[in-house]
């Protein structure tokens, strides 16, 4: 996308955030009507599913969102060929190119940009963007990345010359690289990448070489480089750190606040959608893009459509995050649904089984509500069906007996009004939680079976 170009898509995008809740949710239904339209008339997928269901032409305008079918990621894998409303796009000809392929090359057929995202099964699922639509979805993500700010203090910004550091995986098809290279090579900006298993001491030397204004990435990667700060390794001057790729915790933000003394931004985004939402205040909440998404909350499940790719519609697609709606809207700085937060993943949960069969779940992000005074990172792991231990880091040695006599008498707390006082809990301290090696990101549940 040319420089001008961007800029006044930018502008445009912004003044959504100026409108009135009334004007934004008829702004997201003329889009959402649209892109139903389209996907009945163009996908052979949809146009079977939603007949089945008993939609047609004359009621389609009319149906409220909860009558069409929903689709979840294994049936976007088997059904991929019929869904996209491209005849050039096939599911077989996009592993071929992702498999074999130099990495390097951005689009497929020089059109198509695909980000892919494992599943359960192992087998990647694809994600595929029109150039169109990645456009559209790159300036989502530099209006999430400037939050806060005015176009003037943007262009301001921009003037300079940003000097922007991304630190994550970065070997392969990921969105959030993709997205964040691309977009600021939109911005004429300066780029460091680094990859999540790059060896410390390469960090330490590109990263001061490179003297990054601005530093995106995964929480747990940006969590090491506060350490190296700390210990006076690096010397960094950042105005915003932009968390994405992993729910950021309160403790976690609360560091990289006190750290790098800059304002942190907390980024939400998706395969499925690559922007869906931005926080920049625990107290105020997550405001999730509404001019962009259509997003329902529905017994505990969530459902995406995506108002701007027409290529691969997904029309209440389930993913797994659990987010849970803020009721104060009247009192938000933009007319755009507020969450409480994003808290993870339906795998991040611990189930539990007592000696009658009994289930029952917990869930690590729980531990939140405890702010407790030290404690910087954890993750759990799951020893057996009634038993599980936390690696906690601490920012201080000192701090852990009372942090560890804290934890121990809010969880008993928990398991307790969660019926799960069979359970046995233990916490071992660790100097460092690092991320796994494959995927880059820090995981909040491990499970694993130790020796008696």
């Amino acid at each position: 996308m040319k420089y001008i170009k961007l800029l006044l898509s930018l502008y445009k995008l912004k003044k959504n955030t100026k409108k009135t809740r009334d004007e934004i949710i008829d702004l997201q239904q003329k889009k959402l009507k649209k892109i139903i339209k389209h996907a009945y008339n163009n996908s052979d997928y949809y146009h079977k599913t939603f007949t089945d269901a008993g939609i047609t032409n004359e009621n389609i305008d009319t149906l409220p969102i909860s009558k069409f079918p929903t689709i979840n990621k294994s049936a976007l894998i088997k059904n991929f060929n019929s869904i996209v409303t491209e005849k050039d796009l096939s599911q077989e000809e996009l592993r071929k190119f992702d498999n074999n392929e130099n990495k390097d090359k951005k689009t497929f057929k020089k059109k198509y940009h695909i980000v892919h995202s494992s599943g359960s099964t192992g087998k990647p699922a694809y994600f595929v963007y029109d150039n169109n639509a990645w456009e559209y979805m790159l300036i989502g993500v530099i209006r999430a990345a400037l939050w806060n700010m005015s176009m003037f203090q943007i262009l301001k910004y921009l003037f300079k010359g940003p000097r922007i550091m991304y630190i994550a995986a970065t070997d392969g098809r990921y969105g959030g690289a993709m997205a964040v290279g691309d977009g600021i090579e939109g911005v004429k900006g300066n780029q460091l990448f680094i990859d999540i298993n790059t060896p410390l001491k390469d960090w330490i030397e590109k990263t001061n070489n490179f003297k990054p204004d601005m530093i995106v990435g995964y929480p747990s990667a940006i969590k090491i480089l506060g350490e190296l700060v700390e210990k006076r390794k690096l010397n960094v001057d950042v105005f915003r750190v932009i968390s994405c790729g992993e729910p950021l915790s309160f403790n976690l933000r609360n560091y990289f606040k006190k750290v790098f003394a800059a304002d942190i931004i907390n980024f939400y985004g998706a395969s499925e959608s690559l922007v869906l939402g931005v926080e920049t205040d625990l107290n105020e909440g997550m405001y999730l893009f509404d001019d962009m998404n259509y997003i329902e909350i529905e017994n505990g499940n969530i459902y995406v459509t995506s108002l701007y790719n027409y290529s691969q519609p997904l029309i209440r697609y389930k993913i797994t995050d659990k987010l849970k709606i803020k009721s104060d809207i009247i009192k938000s700085k933009y007319p755009f649904t507020k969450v409480e937060s994003v808290t993870g993943r339906d795998e991040d949960v611990l189930w539990f089984e007592d000696s009658e069969g009994k289930k029952e779940f917990l869930h690590p992000l729980a531990i939140e509500g405890f702010c407790v005074d030290g404690l910087l990172d954890y993750q759990f792991r799951q020893i057996s069906c009634d038993s599980f231990e936390m690696l906690a880091q601490t920012s201080d040695k000192s701090k852990n007996h009372t942090v560890e006599t804290e934890m121990l008498s809010q969880m008993k707390k928990i398991l307790n009004e969660k019926h799960l006082d069979y359970i046995q809990f233990y916490i071992k301290f660790t100097d460092e939680i690092l991320p796994d090696k494959k995927t880059g990101k820090k995981k909040l549940i491990v499970k694993e079976t130790l020796a008696n």
